[in-house]
């Protein structure tokens, strides 16, 4: 069963996702922001944005890597996006949004971690200090994201802006999808190529994406 819902700005949302369902971000106006925290609904594993990055040899979150969690196992699969760039080095914005859905699911302070900030870009300013700085008009209207859930997971989403952004809230689309066929391990390095994701560099998955994923499929199995 499908289900859609629309978070408006400056707002905060939270659901538990199968694995093998698809989660889709909608940017509903110009300049949105979806902040996503990722975990495990073995509350086990987390998002863990240094092991990503370093494991996958980028700066950013983009069509083809996977989100890993901190021990090693694939949470999620970016599957799709018409950005090729998506913020995950500067955290979320200080407010208590997330913090509010994380209470729902019997979670606390002690849960906030690293996250992603999608639709959102961050740049090395032109300065002596070389800082990072928010980069203006990145997403439009219409901008998507799809992620594919590696295992059962929970994820929350707040549309406060970006941290370093002085610009308003924008609501942001989520949707559901159960998956549209059952994926065995030898689908795995072909996964992403097939998806067709928009501005790929390099599609395939990296050696270390490839072990988390059938690591993790070992596991739910």
């Amino acid at each position: 069963m499908t289900h859609a819902h629309e978070v408006p700005g400056d707002a905060a949302w939270s659901a538990p996702v199968r694995a093998g369902r698809t989660i889709t971000l909608t940017a509903l106006a110009d300049g949105a922001n979806a902040t996503m925290l990722i975990i495990g609904t073995d509350r086990l594993d987390r998002l863990n944005i240094p092991d990503t990055l370093k494991s996958q040899m980028s700066a950013r979150i983009k069509p083809g890597m996977v989100l890993m969690s901190d021990r090693g196992l694939a949470l999620a699969t970016v599957i799709a996006s018409s950005l090729d760039w998506h913020d995950c080095l500067t955290g979320a914005r200080p407010d208590r949004l997330l913090l509010l859905e994380l209470v729902k699911h019997g979670l606390g302070e002690a849960d906030l971690h690293g996250c992603v900030n999608f639709f959102s870009k961050v740049a090395v300013a032109d300065d002596p200090r070389a800082s990072l700085a928010f980069v203006p008009d990145h997403a439009h209207a219409g901008d998507t994201v799809t992620l594919r859930a590696d295992q059962d997971l929970l994820i929350f989403v707040s549309t406060a802006p970006h941290a370093l952004s002085d610009g308003t809230a924008a609501s942001v689309a989520v949707q559901l999808e159960p998956p549209a066929h059952l994926e065995t391990p030898a689908h795995l390095e072909t996964l992403v190529r097939l998806e067709t994701p928009v501005h790929v560099e390099d599609p395939e998955l990296r050696e270390e994406a490839v072990r988390a994923l059938r690591l993790t499929r070992e596991l739910i199995a």
